[in-house]
């Protein structure tokens, strides 16, 4: 079934560049399609006085402090509160909400990695994201060769980022759409039952909650 795939928050800005990583973003080609119509209308509604500059530097401001420690904050409470996890994994929009993070009218879909089964986070499309969450995406998430080989090669896209898994460990690719998103529930790492709830979200990485990390260690 087709989708819409492409991910709206992309008119203004590019992914923050991350060091380290075995992908890098194209930043430097043309503008693409909706680019252009986004400076088209932006312009268009401020030439007819229905936006002023002002405003617009406002709402990217807002976009631009939305950041991991949003979805690290409720991962953290899912570790200790079994209730929000169940939460969580029946309506990952709902919980978050339930936390004061306004997702808008997406769907987001939470799903746990387990001694059995780790997940990762993929837009084969576009670069769709949870961005009210995990802020905005990593120029790698964009790249044409992490959307494509995540799908193909998932397990050496992974050794890539330094995680190898064991055989016995599945590897599940999610694809994200433009109306539904994807955000990993890591597992909690050992040695850290006396930790606070604070303790825990600082050990939660972006790289975690998208499938191609794991959490720190205490």
């Amino acid at each position: 079934m087709p989708h819409d795939h492409h991910d709206h928050d992309d008119y203004h800005h590019e992914g923050m560049s991350s060091s380290g990583h075995p992908y890098r973003a194209d930043n430097d080609g043309p503008l693409t399609y909706w680019q252009r119509m986004e400076i088209a209308v932006r312009e268009l509604l401020v030439e007819k006085s229905h936006l002023i500059p002002a405003q617009i530097a406002t709402q990217i401001e807002v976009m631009d402090a939305r950041s991991p420690a949003n979805g690290a904050a409720v991962v953290a409470r899912a570790w200790i509160d079994p209730d929000f996890k169940a939460r969580l994994l029946a309506d990952a929009s709902a919980a978050s909400r339930e936390m004061g993070f306004d997702i808008g009218p997406l769907n987001l879909i939470a799903v746990e990695n387990t001694a059995d089964a780790h997940n990762l986070i993929v837009c084969t499309l576009c670069s769709c994201y949870p961005r009210n969450l995990l802020g905005l995406p990593p120029d790698w998430y964009k790249t044409r060769e992490y959307r494509s080989r995540a799908v193909r090669e998932p397990r050496a896209v992974l050794r890539e980022f330094g995680l190898d898994l064991a055989e016995s460990v599945a590897v599940r690719v999610h694809d994200s759409t433009a109306d539904m998103r994807y955000m990993v529930l890591p597992a909690r790492p050992e040695g850290t039952e006396g930790l606070s709830q604070e303790q825990l979200a600082s050990l939660v990485t972006r790289d975690s909650m998208i499938g191609t990390g794991l959490p720190r260690q205490p």
